[in-house]
């Protein structure tokens, strides 16, 4: 960093005073780290953003000093000024990046007294052993620990490499309005009542779920080349890689294709993992349909970095007498199966893997040990009495099966078998340690479908969202007269794919009024609602709009991961707690009830 300006509180940063210094004396402010009494001498860490200082503090060379500092206790704040001086060889800290000096302490000032902190500061682990909501509720006392300094120091060298790319490519930096009307994006919205617009009460903003709108006006309007560190709200259950509130980088070009989208961040991606240092393979990056996704992964963010690759095993049992296996092939489903390898579980493990899979919709779990191959197939299993010799020696041969491998097998549709196999080799990974150590994979998933279909009430519902160009199957542009069979349209969207954990997403959007119209039209949004809600965008559809896309990029997210926290609350300043409350300000909180009449709210 920059020295600072010199003032009376200090001239040089505690955590950059170097052997270059020594001999000449120096000014330094900030908290009491460590204090340690060594009969005469007393020795203090001092800490501020930039790291941690010993100072020393001698009873014949300052009396005076001496005395003053038997007062302090960690966190108080105070500015010393003193001598830097070299340690002796025996004594230098190879740990600490000022470890070679010390600052004889020659004038003391405490400039405030700390209370007891109610949980331990000068710990240097992640925080994990306090409990979340006591470090969420004192987050100023919280911020001071280093791993909450390193964090957000990354947070924001990671938004600097992001912006630097961005300018050098000449985008434009835009601000989009936070207070807005409620549209479709696959959340709840936040709602802020309207004091104002015509008569109290009924009518709300909405807080924005995303940019999108907004950014699409922007490429309408002819600036091309916007971006945003963009704040977000959606009113949904946290998680550990969720929030209410969020941030992301936020993009939109005009007069682009998925190609130019990619390659833009790839160029922005790269800069980030070089900035911190995160070895990952250079770009360009692989690109994998969402269908290859599905089918060998059961995730359309797949962790690539191991095997264990779903296969399809209805050619093996086609013509099976076990009803499991046969009724489900017979009902237009699926039976998939992986080879989690050579290991040996007991019997318990299995039935807790079978729960696993239950939780994503599995009726069950087909396990089994194999104990032959080739001429003399066998398996120990529950039910190898239920299926014939070549059967199983088609399975075996489907799974690349080998003596002492486990098979897992679901029978089920094809979402099911997917999403619970998926599930499972994740959770083998975790068990087993499969990710290679060091090892890190990125890649696009492209060709989504366009549309999925909701049963319970009868419609079809955009996939990315209702603004996202359609295609056809073979992946080329869709007009409106491509879009009379919802099911086999696929949309020109695309996400971005770090070791499993989708860091981005994004699309080409529909610039052309008619094809918006058919769109809103499939997904059951009529021509009078579609005016009502988005008559904004139509209208600005009308007068020309340029081909255009963009994508957003879960800020949050991507410092998690490249911090290796488990748990974006920790590479976030003031975070929510999983409830979505703030344990720090009591919000979200009662309001006056004055306050609640002049909005025309009556609560029930």
């Amino acid at each position: 960093m920059r020295a600072p300006r010199p003032n009376r509180y200090r001239d040089a940063w505690a955590g950059e005073l170097d052997a270059d210094r020594a001999g000449q004396e120096a000014r330094v402010s900030g908290w009491v780290h460590r204090r340690r009494d060594h009969g005469g001498l007393i020795f203090i860490d001092v800490r501020d953003r930039t790291g941690i200082l010993q100072l020393v503090f001698h009873p014949e060379s300052a009396p005076e000093v001496h005395a003053e500092a038997h007062k302090l206790r960690s966190e108080d704040v105070i500015t010393v000024t003193g001598q830097v001086r070299r340690r002796a060889p025996e004594n230098v800290n190879p740990n600490l990046a000022t470890g070679e000096i010390e600052l004889g302490v020659a004038a003391l000032e405490i400039l405030a007294d700390a209370e007891t902190p109610p949980f331990q500061i000068d710990d240097d682990g992640a925080g994990g052993e306090v409990n979340e909501e006591l470090r969420l509720r004192h987050r100023p006392l919280d911020l001071r620990r280093a791993s909450m300094q390193e964090a957000l120091v990354l947070r924001h060298w990671i938004v600097r490499a992001m912006r630097g790319v961005l300018e050098d490519r000449n985008f434009l930096e835009v601000e989009t309005p936070y207070l807005t009307r409620s549209t479709p994006e696959g959340a709840r919205d936040f709602l802020v009542p309207a004091r104002t617009g015509g008569g109290r009460g009924g009518l709300f903003y909405a807080l924005p779920q995303s940019p999108q709108l907004f950014k699409q006006l922007l490429m309408i309007g002819g600036l091309e080349r916007y971006y945003q560190i963009a704040r977000c709200f959606r009113d949904e259950d946290s998680r550990a890689d969720r929030l209410p509130e969020f941030t992301q980088l936020d993009i939109e070009m005009g007069f682009v294709e998925e190609d130019d989208v990619i390659e833009l961040m790839e160029a922005v991606m790269t800069a980030v993992f070089a900035t911190v240092d995160f070895p990952v393979p250079p770009a360009p990056w692989p690109q994998m349909t969402h269908a290859e996704a599905m089918s060998r992964f059961g995730s359309d963010r797949p962790d690539t970095r191991f095997g264990l690759e779903l296969h399809d095993l209805g050619g093996a049992v086609a013509q099976t007498e076990f009803k499991v296996f046969a009724g489900t092939i017979a009902s237009g489903g699926v039976v998939r199966g992986i080879n989690a390898g050579a290991r040996e579980l007991p019997r318990s493990e299995l039935d807790a893997l079978t729960d696993y899979v239950k939780r994503y919709g599995a009726k069950g779990l087909v396990w089994a040990f194999v104990e032959g191959v080739g001429g003399d197939p066998s398996w120990r299993s529950p039910v190898a009495k239920f299926l014939s010799t070549a059967e199983i020696a088609a399975v075996n041969e489907r799974l690349g099966a080998s003596v002492g491998d486990v098979l897992f097998i679901v029978a089920d549709t094809a979402e099911v078998a997917a999403a619970s196999l998926g599930a499972l080799r994740l959770e083998l990974s975790r068990r087993f340690s499969l990710v290679p150590e060091g090892v890190h994979d990125v890649r696009w998933i492209v060709r989504f479908p366009m549309f999925h279909y909701s049963p319970d009430e009868d419609r079809w519902d955009a996939e990315h969202h209702p603004f996202t160009a359609p295609a056809t199957a073979s992946g080329e542009p869709a007009g409106v007269a491509d879009l009379d069979d919802a099911a086999t349209l696929l949309s020109r969207s695309y996400d971005l794919v770090l070791d499993g954990n989708e860091i981005g997403g994004g699309s080409i959007r529909n610039h052309r009024l008619d094809v918006q119209r058919r769109v809103f039209e499939l997904i059951g949004i009529s021509d009078d609602e579609a005016e009502a809600r988005f008559g904004f965008l139509l209208d600005a559809l009308r007068y020309g709009a340029p081909p255009h896309g963009g994508i957003a990029m879960g800020l949050d997210r991507i410092v998690a991961l490249l911090a290796d926290r488990d748990n974006i609350r920790e590479v976030i300043a003031f975070p929510k707690a999983t409830s979505g409350g703030d344990p720090l300000t009591g919000a979200p909180a009662p309001v006056d009830a004055g306050q609640l009449r002049e909005l025309g709210i009556k609560l029930a």
